[in-house]
């Protein structure tokens, strides 16, 4: 192999390498709360970890509403490992104004999110939009 042709190639499969998002990477709708109310995350690559942002909050008819956390970083830290695991993150739950210590399980277009403080574990479904 001539040295252009391997310099190529190394540089194709470096950009190929950097292109591929992590797979939990998009929009996710939220589990209702209690009140019906949920929202929709955009999951990000930070770093080598995953965060995610409030983009829009609804009401329980589906019908967009106000919140004063759209914009706010409520997935943070998430470590990505094998077999789609996200682990030692953190999960800010706006209807409760609780962070808990968090991971995250992809499995398809479903990502289950849970996560304690204290004693208290919450575990929701989160559905892919986009």
């Amino acid at each position: 192999m001539t040295r252009i042709t391997m310099i190529a190639a190394v540089t194709a499969f470096l950009a190929s390498s950097a292109l591929a998002a992590d797979p939990a990477v998009g929009i996710w709708k939220t589990q209702p709360d209690d009140n019906g109310n949920f929202g929709h995350v955009k999951i990000a690559e930070c770093g080598a970890k995953i965060c995610g942002t409030l983009m829009k909050a609804f009401n329980s008819t589906g019908a967009s509403r106000p919140s004063d956390h759209i914009g706010r970083q409520i997935v943070w830290d998430m470590q990505p490992q094998a077999g789609g695991k996200y682990v030692k993150g953190k999960i800010y739950a706006p209807d409760r104004d609780k962070t808990y210590g968090s991971k995250m399980q992809l499995d398809g277009n479903a990502l289950v999110v849970s996560g304690c403080v204290f004693a208290i574990c919450r575990k929701q479904n989160w559905s892919r939009v986009n």
